[in-house]
């Protein structure tokens, strides 16, 4: 069994990296043609300084992690430790021509952490060349694209996967392989998108906390389609602007980036989560409309593939008191609404079906750029309530500090987060920027 698992990651690991030499070498091509092109052009008129001149820039950050939790694991084979260190490389490199219409982005991601093997992980977030032209633009390679207006569920963010062992929040997304041709006009903005292949999500692993009972076997993901994770996906989107109101309208079709999970058996007869990944179709909407201290927002989506169809909306509003505090901070109130009428033996479970979410952001406008976000989502029927507390702070020009506590109370045995109900923790985050 050991050697037939190897074999599978071997397998998967020349699967990803042909495709990242693949995708590579479409974006150098790309960036060849473009290369010439300008040379050509700067060629007609010598004594203009070349444009073709290459810039390049290197930054990033390192950071250490700290999670406290309280309370003792509760499910077997996690490791019963209260605090979970790990650090976290961010480099960023840019490479740029052509007077900026050029340039090649390169992200990775690495954390190293202590107790879950899941967890000690990377990934390529951004490897990108794009070219920017009149009235479009072009990217091609590893990236990353938010869609979404509200503040405590994007239902319309679906290009990227979500990293699910970075937080429980759903704000990580793992590197996309695309083709994105970008058109700009008076109308507004239209996207198309071209994914040849699908990122599976990641999961806490068994010595891990914040997980289910069960523990999820990324290895042995299921799919619809048969060409599996190299089923391709696409997707189309425009955005405008009509006054006060951003809106953007989307259509995405291919793999989804919420699994199902089939219960299936390990080599030792124990019961293990599989994640099985079906083909769909979603249609989405965002709204945003500013009225002066007022915020409006909404997101809506149709999707047709599990079970039965089904629509889920977000929605809510943000009122913002400027200069409330000190003369200088802002405090701002939100409320948001969560709706979603999927079945839940066929589809993707969820957490936000019938919930409201109240919170507050305080922005103190200082030279140390301090936030704070803090919030309580409360299931309508269950009245189970999920308790969230962010701030963040810069201690110098390269150093700063975050924070964040989750806290859930009330949950019952039917609720989607009961396994995790003795996993309140405290993440500290401490950052240098090089």
């Amino acid at each position: 069994m050991r050697s037939r698992f190897i074999l599978f990651t071997k397998v998967k690991l020349v699967k990803l990296t042909a495709l990242v030499i693949v995708t590579g070498a479409v974006a150098l091509g790309a960036s060849i043609i473009s290369a010439v092109s300008a040379s050509k052009a700067n060629a007609q008129d010598v004594s203009e300084e070349d444009e073709s001149e290459f810039y390049w820039e290197y930054s990033g950050s390192a950071s250490l992690d700290l999670r406290v939790f309280p309370d003792s694991a509760l499910h077997s084979g996690q490791r019963d430790q209260h605090l979970n260190p790990s650090v976290v490389l961010e480099p960023e490199f840019l490479v740029e021509w052509n007077d900026g219409d050029d340039r090649i982005d390169f992200k990775p991601f690495l954390r190293l952490d202590a107790q879950d093997d899941e967890r000690r992980h990377g990934d390529i977030r951004e490897l990108k060349y794009q070219h920017i032209d009149d009235g479009w633009d072009l990217k091609v390679g590893f990236d990353k694209v938010f869609w979404g207006v509200t503040e405590s569920r994007h239902l319309v963010d679906i290009i990227n996967q979500t990293d699910a062992v970075e937080d429980v929040d759903g704000e990580d997304k793992l590197g996309q392989p695309m083709v994105n041709l970008g058109i700009q006009n008076d109308w507004g903005d239209f996207n198309i998108f071209a994914m040849p292949y699908f990122r599976e999500r990641t999961f806490p692993g068994r010595k891990g906390r914040l997980r289910s009972s069960m523990t999820v076997d990324t290895d042995s993901a299921e799919y619809e389609s048969d060409m599996e994770e190299f089923h391709p996906d696409f997707a189309l989107r425009y955005s405008t602007v009509l006054g006060d109101w951003d809106l953007g309208l989307a259509h995405f079709y291919g793999t989804s980036r919420e699994p199902r999970f089939v219960v299936r058996s390990d080599r030792n007869g124990q019961p293990k989560l599989v994640p099985f990944y079906d083909i769909i179709n979603q249609s989405s909407i965002d709204v945003q409309a500013t009225f002066d201290e007022w915020l409006w927002k909404g997101e809506g989506i149709y999707r047709r593939g599990q079970g039965d169809d089904f629509v889920a909306f977000s929605g809510g509003v943000e009122y913002t008191f400027f200069g409330i505090i000190g003369d200088a901070g802002d405090l701002g109130l939100l409320a948001e609404y969560h709706y979603d009428g999927r079945d839940e033996d066929e589809a993707p479970g969820t957490v936000l079906d019938d919930d409201i979410f109240v919170g507050a952001r305080i922005t103190l406008n200082d030279v140390e750029d301090t936030d704070f976000l803090a919030g309580v989502i409360i299931d309508r029927l269950s009245h189970a309530r999920s308790f969230s507390i962010e701030a963040d702070r810069r201690l110098s020009d390269r150093w700063t500090i975050e924070a964040e506590l989750r806290i859930t109370d009330g949950l019952t045995d039917k609720e989607l987060q009961y396994d995790v109900r003795r996993d309140d923790h405290l993440q500290v985050r401490l950052s240098y920027y090089f």
